[in-house]
């Protein structure tokens, strides 16, 4: 895979489920970026990486991603599996993620049963289990959710530091985290009728 060709392309791209709820986006993402989509509440940032990750309709527009790309995605909330209790390193090898090794606030939380982590440390686990993998486009929709000041910063410092190796994508409805962890931020404007 080329890293001087964009990874992912919007041109004009309308989203949205049973009907359209995107205003057209356009933008390229290339390698190394880290792209934070911020406005007002339903506007479809969400949608947007829906449509990123396949779980969405194009109404209209084009959306090229390159041949053979690798793709993570955090949901705004994670879903903890309860078919089985898994621990930490069980999420990370389901993800393919154990091949970096996590910051040593996490670490210590891997032997314990997913179940019996706060919401804020499984989140933090999540993201990792999207950060540690070899994905080439990182997809974080409200990343923070139930994450306190210092694993905020945590979350920061961990994007911050895996940039190089691939592209991400953030929502965000903290602001201050968008400046903190994007290389540029994209206004999403509501759809007009």
């Amino acid at each position: 895979m080329s890293h001087s060709a964009p990874l992912l392309t919007l041109d004009h791209l309308v989203a949205g489920y049973e009907h359209p709820i995107t205003a057209p986006c356009s933008f390229t993402l290339q390698r190394g970026e880290v792209v934070g989509l911020h406005g007002p509440n339903g506007v479809g940032k969400s949608t947007l990486l829906n449509v990123l990750a396949g779980g969405a309709q194009i109404y209209a527009g084009n959306l090229q991603r390159v041949p053979g790309l690798r793709l993570r995605h955090l949901p705004q909330r994670p879903k903890r599996p309860v078919e089985a209790p898994l621990s930490g390193h069980d999420l990370l090898r389901c993800m393919a993620a154990e091949s970096v090794q996590p910051p040593p606030r996490l670490a210590a939380k891997l032997n314990a049963r997913i179940d019996r982590l706060s919401g804020g440390e499984y989140q933090l686990l999540c993201l990792w289990a999207c950060l540690g993998g070899d994905a080439d486009l990182v997809l974080l929709d409200e990343p923070t959710n139930n994450l306190d000041r210092d694993h905020t910063d945590l979350a920061a410092e961990e994007i911050a530091a895996e940039r190089s190796r691939r592209a991400t994508v953030v929502v965000s409805h903290d602001a201050d985290f968008l400046q903190q962890v994007c290389t540029r931020i994209i206004h999403v404007a509501p759809r007009s009728i």
